[in-house]
């Protein structure tokens, strides 16, 4: 693996290059200027250091090896030039950075030397007035999460999951962020769990409607089967929500099974409560793929057996126009030798016979249901 990984950052070496000291980033200027520095903090025994409101990475570092605490730097989509300077102060790994700075990642937690990179995908529900085949129900972002012995870098990209409200509630709690950089990260994979408990339910919602729209009598002028572009937009959704948290039950086992010096053993049986969580909601997506999977199917199965319906119908009532056609077909062939052709009731007889015949089939044909 470690070889693998020597491959990959040789063919890399712009990578390597921005993260270096020749970089155009300044570690020193103060990082509020960029616009991708959300917050940088150091915090010693759960309490957030008072002083200026945002330190530069390399002045909250300094202050965290002298204090004995840890320093959390939050970034919002950064570009790689903004993060490369902090990665060379961090001491963080090219193909981490690599990751954290283009995005679309899948949920995953990795090790590089004494750092613990994890990837987590945030799920923002969106609120419609009436789903439609268009609908987008489901908005995802990404949080990475950079976690070292005194330190916590997190990398956002989205509109979604701001760990703005995260950081003041945890400042309230002193004891839990006491213990370091793992409560940091069990709290945001506590918040974005929870965001998927929240979506989970909205889009329970969704389907319930789209369920009991599909198995309810159609409104009159519709047909069954209409419902199938909504159906299948939000499977869609429902995928692309399986992809966030599907990939997400191993890393947090990992975490909360197996011993790491990154993580203290007390947030460890937090992470527990989170991969609980994780897997309930992970059964909920499941069956919600499943379910919508029925409902496509009964829905195609509603709209062929209206076209059967349909097609029965139309072979009845051509059964019944066949007889007066069959009838005045052979009238209509002009032969001078045919019968009751000069009796005075021929015509009323042929009439009165047609429609006691046609009135007979249809009878016939709607006691059996055709019609």
């Amino acid at each position: 693996m470690s070889m693998i990984r020597d491959l990959r950052a040789a063919v890399r070496p712009s990578l390597r290059k921005s993260s270096s000291t020749h970089s155009n980033y300044d570690p020193t200027r103060d990082p509020s200027a960029s616009s991708a520095v959300v917050d940088c903090a150091v915090y010693r025994g759960g309490v957030r250091e008072a002083g200026k409101k945002c330190l530069t990475p390399r002045e909250a570092l300094k202050r965290a090896n002298e204090s004995g605490g840890f320093t959390w730097i939050g970034l919002h989509e950064p570009t790689e030039e903004e993060f490369s300077g902090i990665a060379a102060e961090f001491g963080l790994h090219p193909l981490a950075v690599e990751d954290a700075v283009h995005a679309h990642q899948r949920p995953k937690l990795e090790r590089y030397d004494d750092t613990l990179f994890t990837v987590f995908k945030t799920i923002h529900y969106v609120e419609h007035a009436e789903l439609t085949s268009t609908s987008e129900v489901v908005e995802t972002g990404e949080v990475m999460c950079f976690t070292g012995r005194d330190f916590v870098i997190t990398v956002r990209h989205g509109g979604q999951g701001s760990l703005r409200a995260l950081r003041h509630r945890l400042q309230e709690d002193t004891e839990l962020l006491a213990k370091g950089p793992s409560a940091v990260l069990h709290a945001i994979a506590d918040q974005v769990v929870d965001g998927y408990l929240a979506v989970a339910s909205a889009v329970q919602d969704d389907i319930d409607e789209v369920e009991i729209d599909v198995f309810s009598e159609p409104a009159k002028g519709t047909s069954r089967g209409t419902d199938a572009g909504r159906i299948y937009q939000l499977k869609r959704e429902v995928l692309e929500f399986k992809r966030a948290v599907s990939p997400l039950l191993r890393p947090m086992q990992q975490l909360s099974e197996r011993p790491m010096r990154l993580v203290d053993p007390d947030i460890q049986k937090y992470f527990r409560d989170v991969a609980d969580h994780l897997a309930r909601v992970q059964e909920q997506v499941v069956g919600f793929d499943d379910l919508l999977n029925s409902i496509l199917q009964a829905n195609l199965a509603q709209a062929t057996v209206a076209q059967n319906e349909d097609m029965r119908k139309i072979t009845a009532w051509a059964a019944i126009i066949a007889v007066p056609t069959m009838i005045t077909g052979v009238y209509g062939m002009n032969f001078q030798h045919m019968p009751e052709l000069r009796w005075r009731y021929g015509y009323p007889m042929v009439m009165v016979g047609i429609l006691a015949l046609c009135v007979g089939i249809h009878r016939t044909l709607k006691r059996n249901g055709w019609l």
